[in-house]
């Protein structure tokens, strides 16, 4: 068997001489009076693209969706209504205030947050929701925000895996109360480390802000004197530098992600798998192509990652319930994420990934199943 010599990675950034150019240029003169220039420059770029009037940079997507959720008035004790199939970034916060994070199951067909298991969760303590776009999918956006407004509720829209996907001609991250995005090294564009916080409500920005800021309000005039305690979830003007040349970019790196992922659709046609679904009226960024593999074929995921590795190409499980980690309780009668993940795989997607690296990896795939 020819062993590949060259590995297939799940991810890796798109890095062009622009982004060098910028990062050199924040590097040699950002600093004194221009410390900030692009993160400011980052910001309101960032806002532009999203349609959305407040953006607030930050160190990491967790840390946007930690002051968001202090922003938005949650507190100690009360509960956040979460999907069981996410990243643990999306709860952790929520267990940092004090509050308690509620796991609903998700819909078959898009694996985001089921809107009717929203409703049946709802309880006197409950402050907000927390939608996630997972690997680029698109939640139920109109049902979710009707649902928080008859209940009087938040809406914290989780897009770190879905920046450019729209929902009904509107930007992921763009709709809730508040929306956060990564920027980590895997995702279809990033800073190295890093996050943003949206908003559509200046008192939500100005509150974040603050926060942000060990708790500094500029109207007290006063340096090196707060009120109060926050944090500092800030992002480094070299990282916002790498931001502002991959937002320049950033049609170009979701067209090739959407490129990517119709090899995928195409080479897999036949496969009993469901793939990331594009429903009516979405566009999906496509930022992890994902593979739910149908049960009765026997799939087994162990069997498949080892397979991949023999042949040199990188791949990821699909996430595991939250409520099934040692920290939860175990909440199985979300039966819909309890027995997915244990089908589902994420394919590679990097940006200068070939159609016949693509064409390798579903080979892969496919002998593995037989």
């Amino acid at each position: 068997m020819n062993v590949r010599t060259e590995k297939i990675p799940i991810t890796r950034p798109s890095v062009t001489q622009l982004e060098i150019d910028y990062v050199a240029d924040a590097v040699t003169h950002g600093w004194g009076a221009k410390c900030y220039e692009y993160i400011f420059r980052f910001e309101r770029a960032f806002a532009a693209y999203q349609q959305s009037p407040f953006a607030l940079a930050t160190s990491s997507c967790t840390g946007a969706i930690h002051l968001a959720l202090l922003a938005l008035g949650v507190k100690p004790g009360d509960e956040v209504i979460v999907p069981e199939i996410t990243w643990i970034a999306t709860v952790e916060p929520v267990l940092y205030i004090g509050a308690k994070p509620v796991f609903v199951d998700v819909l078959p067909d898009t694996w985001c947050i089921d809107p009717a298991k929203i409703e049946a969760a709802i309880s006197p303590r409950t402050k907000a929701i927390i939608p996630v776009h997972v690997y680029g999918n698109l939640c139920e956006m109109d049902e979710i925000m009707a649902i928080a407004r008859r209940h009087g509720l938040r809406v914290l829209e989780d897009a770190a895996e879905a920046l450019g996907s729209l929902y009904k001609g509107r930007k992921a991250g763009s709709i809730g109360d508040a929306g956060v995005f990564s920027f980590h090294g895997t995702k279809t564009m990033t800073t190295g480390e890093g996050g943003m916080l949206l908003t559509p409500h200046a008192d939500v920005y100005e509150r974040a802000k603050i926060l942000n800021d060990h708790g500094r309000d500029p109207k007290d005039g006063k340096t090196f004197w707060m009120r109060e305690y926050g944090y500092k979830y800030k992002m480094s003007n070299i990282q916002a530098a790498l931001g502002c040349a991959q937002l320049e970019r950033i049609e170009e790196l979701v067209d090739k992600k959407r490129e990517i992922f119709g090899w995928y659709r195409e080479l897999m046609d036949g496969l009993p798998c469901q793939l990331n679904p594009e429903q009516p009226d979405t566009r999906n960024s496509y930022w992890m192509p994902t593979a739910v593999f149908d049960g009765s074929v026997g799939f087994d995921r162990e069997v498949v990652f080892a397979k991949m590795r023999e042949e040199n190409i990188d791949s990821r499980p699909f996430f595991y319930p939250l409520s099934s980690l040692p920290m939860f309780e175990a909440k199985p009668d979300n039966s819909i994420s309890y027995q997915i993940f244990k089908y589902g795989i994420n394919l590679p997607s990097y940006h200068d990934l070939s159609r016949r690296n693509v064409g390798d990896v579903v080979n892969c795939l496919r002998s593995s199943l037989l």
